[in-house]
């Protein structure tokens, strides 16, 4: 990163940006629900009188604007070509929600190179879009990218299923931010789940092995139960917390989104946006630098 890429950064709104707060939903693998947890929350928090701008953050294989049936003309590959800025791509969901969608089946978005890295600093830096939650929807895995917005977000929420695979894939993810990349708070959601008791054991099974072989805090901040509006809601390709708001998921989401609200929000200068993207983009060159310091 060069010191005009850093200080456009600094020249962000800044009094706005104090308020932005940046919160990664991410998992081990996939189909434990991540993007039905993002989505389904940022619209439980638009309903709350809340700016929320989802960032799709599976660039190669993108699918929030397609689970909600919206037809997104531009995306990130845009922006990244100059053929579009940031604020240009944004897609208005459910309630207003902004969506700031990826692209699917596009190789080369998840092997971004230098050049592209500095494309997306000025975007951000350029960004006029005001809004007051920024919800990265992860990719699955652990990648380096996964790991960059994990680690680049105040808040990390990790969504894990009741199945063995679930829990080993969340466990492998937390083990690594923590050690590698100085993160130990974790937020938990434990997703389609038969009752709150199941909830509560399955969130029991993570810490057991957390608490045995890591330095780490975890807290259970929704139990998402099985519902079968989450599946009709689908099919209509609407949110359950849209299409069916009395539905004991919706009223999950509508408690994380409760949740959410009141944890704290950064006051530091510049704000948390700056410090996400500065950490969401650097370049390996920029790294070394900083550690040699």
């Amino acid at each position: 990163m060069t010191p005009d890429q850093a200080s456009g950064l600094r020249m962000m709104n800044q009094p706005y940006n104090e308020k932005v707060k940046v919160i990664a939903v991410t998992g081990g693998k996939g189909g434990v629900g991540k993007t039905s947890v993002s989505i389904n929350t940022a619209v439980a928090l638009a309903e709350k009188g809340k700016r929320v701008l989802v960032l799709d953050a599976d660039l190669g294989l993108a699918n929030v604007d397609v689970m909600l049936g919206i037809r997104a003309e531009r995306n990130l590959s845009h922006v990244l070509s100059g053929d579009a800025e940031l604020d240009e791509i944004i897609v208005r969901g459910p309630k207003g929600i902004g969506i700031v969608p990826a692209t699917s089946g596009t190789q080369g978005m998840v092997e971004l190179t230098p050049a592209q890295h500095a494309g997306l600093i000025r975007a951000f830096s350029e960004m006029r879009t005001q809004f007051d939650i920024l919800v990265v929807d992860t990719a699955a895995g652990i990648s380096d990218m996964v790991l960059s917005f994990s680690r680049a977000s105040q808040d990390v929420l990790v969504v894990v299923c009741d199945e063995p695979t679930s829990i080993t894939d969340a466990y492998a993810l937390i083990k690594i931010l923590s050690r590698e990349h100085g993160v130990f708070r974790f937020k938990i959601v434990a997703n389609m789940v038969r009752s709150l008791r199941e909830g509560m054991e399955l969130f029991a099974k993570l810490s057991k092995v957390t608490d045995r072989f890591l330095d780490v805090a975890l807290e259970l901040v929704a139990t998402i139960p099985f519902d079968e509006n989450l599946r009709k809601s689908v099919r209509k390709q609407k949110l359950v917390v849209e299409a069916y708001p009395k539905s004991p998921a919706a009223i999950a989401y509508q408690g994380l989104a409760n949740k959410i609200m009141s944890w704290p929000v950064p006051q530091q200068p510049g704000g948390h946006l700056e410090f996400f993207v500065e950490r969401l983009v650097q370049r390996p060159d920029f790294q070394e630098e900083k550690t040699g310091e």
